[in-house]
């Protein structure tokens, strides 16, 4: 009785490592791991270029902006509305 207990559990651990081993091939968590590691390094060495990148975004959205709005003070009836004041009619 005692080695029959002794198979049955011997017999669930090979099972479970059998099923361990297929998890590990399927989903290999060393080589995930890797590959975010991979990422987290070209990301830093690329976080200047995306920077600058950005800021010629934003200083091309304020150009545009700025461009907007003189256009607007241009076109405006009123005379003290032109120059540094806000426009109220946008």
């Amino acid at each position: 009785m005692f080695f029959d207990v002794l198979q049955t559990n011997l017999q669930k651990m090979l099972n479970f490592f059998g099923y361990l081993r297929s998890y590990l091939i399927r989903h290999n968590p060393f080589q995930i791991f890797l590959n975010q590691i991979m990422t987290m390094v070209k990301d830093y060495l690329t976080m200047n270029r995306k920077l600058k990148m950005a800021k010629y975004r934003v200083n091309y959205q304020m150009y545009k902006l700025n461009q907007m709005e003189q256009l607007i003070a241009e076109n405006n009836e009123h005379v003290f509305l032109r120059g540094n004041r806000l426009n109220l009619q946008r």
